[in-house]
């Protein structure tokens, strides 16, 4: 894994969810309201893959002498996050109501609005083209890559905050995961002081050139990646 830049106090990885429910029917399902309901969360597959996930964790930690007292989770509410987070919090033997696992309502999907909800999976491309159009303009009732990062640095500055010295896996969905792999990766490269915090170093990249091109850090469902 990279070293871990001056400015951040903590490691992280990143996991998209396992193969959920709506994957499997291709389903946008991106509100708050429809995603928290419990006949979204995982499907079969997913908490197979969610499983993997949490054993390759635990190898990497294993290897690298890492405490599991050291080892935070964070999480979004969703079903299928909050899903994937415990059968991970399991395999670690980590309990999941313990201060160690936070659901972070940050960390949720990308609502794409009401023109998109619950429709197919293919709307995605309408979406992402978008995207690399103009960053900062959100679907219809929506939200736009340049929102998304504003709710993500919030929840980076959150974690920097309470934890110190932690291996952090953040259980997300495919555009916020994107996005932050965007950040970070680009906030790393900032030529300024190791010392700016990081809602400061995320405004600094909040340029067309940098949001706009997300998707190059796409995750399949169930994949764990080391990002800084």
């Amino acid at each position: 894994m990279e070293q871990t830049p001056l400015f951040l106090r903590n490691s992280y990885w990143v996991l998209r969810h396992g193969k959920s429910v709506p994957n499997e029917k291709g389903l946008i399902v991106s509100s708050l309201e429809n995603g928290t309901l419990e006949k979204f969360g995982l499907a079969s597959e997913g908490f197979n893959q969610a499983r993997l996930a949490g054993e390759l964790l635990l190898k990497e930690i294993d290897e690298k002498k890492i405490l599991l007292e050291n080892v935070r989770i964070c999480y979004s509410p969703f079903s299928r996050t909050t899903d994937s987070a415990k059968v991970v919090a399991d395999v670690l033997g980590i309990s999941f109501d313990s201060c160690q696992c936070k659901a972070m309502l940050e960390l949720r999907e990308r609502y794409f609005g009401p023109s998109f909800e619950l429709l197919s999976h293919d709307k995605y491309a309408e979406i992402w083209s978008l995207d690399e159009k103009d960053p900062f303009l959100p679907p219809e009732g929506g939200e736009s890559v340049a929102d998304v990062v504003s709710r993500l640095a919030v929840a980076l500055a959150a974690i920097e905050a309470e934890f110190q010295g932690c291996t952090v896996l953040v259980v997300s969905h495919g555009d916020p995961l994107q996005i932050l792999q965007t950040i970070l990766r680009a906030t790393k490269k900032l030529a300024s002081s190791n010392g700016i915090d990081i809602l400061s170093r995320t405004k600094e990249i909040m340029v067309h050139s940098i949001l706009s091109q997300h998707r190059k850090f796409a995750l399949q469902t169930g994949e764990l990646r080391p990002i800084i």
